[in-house]
């Protein structure tokens, strides 16, 4: 377990001119379902998820001034306990009113799987109205917020989503070739930051993480969405059609993250080795 340590409270101030420069958010910073919904869309085009740190065996901080650092100034990205931590305190200061949640990931997994509460979304209350807010999930990361409305698919820019329930728990579903695939469930119960310091402790350094053993990267784009597996490049068009390349070089993978994904990937990260153990594995 990791020990307690100031990184694991909300000290620092969020920079919202910072932050809205970094997603080119212009719009007004009233706490409305509007705001909200421009906020998200801006976030998941701006800010890819990826794991750099991770594979390259870095810490993985989730306190805001480091957070702030990372995402905002360094042009770097993250997965869901930064991104959604960040997004989190910029709700926070613009007065949403918001709940820390915490899933069970179910993506392309069996029926009974049990998977631990190692993904992180969030509550936001607006006029007495439930939403989800999402914006690290990966390759199906939610390009809007959701209104928490049972089995009732809600049309996003990129695909559909819906919200199954059973007793308490809720499951994310996404739309995918005309059927419906689940995502990950969870429930309404308020988890607390030292909560996500223990699961992003475990997938940032346990040696069987696939946050430690794969470098993954994605974003929705204009009409599509890209996403890295290692060296393998997939660009996923709304319209059914799949573009496959593979990435040889260093030139190359340093070339994709900085473009299809926005990175500005840090010289101390060894692109070149990184090359060498996709092709040993």
């Amino acid at each position: 377990m990791a020990e307690s340590s100031p990184a694991t409270t909300a000290s620092a101030a969020i920079d919202l001119d910072a932050y809205f420069e970094r997603i080119g958010y212009a719009g007004n910073r009233e706490p409305v379902l509007e705001n909200l919904r421009a906020i998200h869309q801006a976030h998941t085009r701006t800010i890819a998820f990826e794991n750099l740190s991770s594979f390259f065996q870095q810490p993985v901080p989730l306190d805001l001034e480091r957070l702030q650092q990372k995402l905002v100034h360094g042009q770097r990205g993250g997965y869901c306990f930064e991104q959604n931590l960040l997004l989190r305190s910029v709700l926070d200061a613009l007065g949403f009113k918001v709940t820390n949640l915490a899933a069970r990931v179910r993506w392309n997994l069996p029926e009974d799987t049990v998977t631990p509460r190692s993904h992180m979304l969030l509550k936001v209350d607006i006029d007495d109205t439930p939403y989800i807010a999402d914006v690290g999930f990966g390759g199906l990361t939610m390009t809007e917020p959701l209104e928490l409305l049972p089995n009732m698919p809600q049309i996003t820019s990129h695909e559909p989503y819906r919200l199954s329930v059973v007793g308490q728990t809720y499951c994310l579903e996404a739309q995918l070739n005309q059927g419906w695939k689940p995502l990950y469930c969870f429930d309404l119960q308020e988890q607390q930051r030292c909560d996500y310091e223990v699961s992003n402790w475990h997938v940032s350094t346990h040696p069987q993480s696939l946050f430690v053993n794969a470098l993954i990267a994605a974003r929705p784009g204009d009409g599509c969405r890209y996403a890295l597996l290692n060296n393998q490049l997939t660009t996923r068009y709304l319209d059914g059609a799949v573009e496959h390349r593979q990435l040889t070089t260093a030139s190359d993978l340093h070339g994709v993250l900085a473009g299809c994904f926005g990175l500005r990937v840090p010289a101390s990260f060894d692109l070149d080795a990184a090359l060498s153990r996709f092709t040993a594995a």
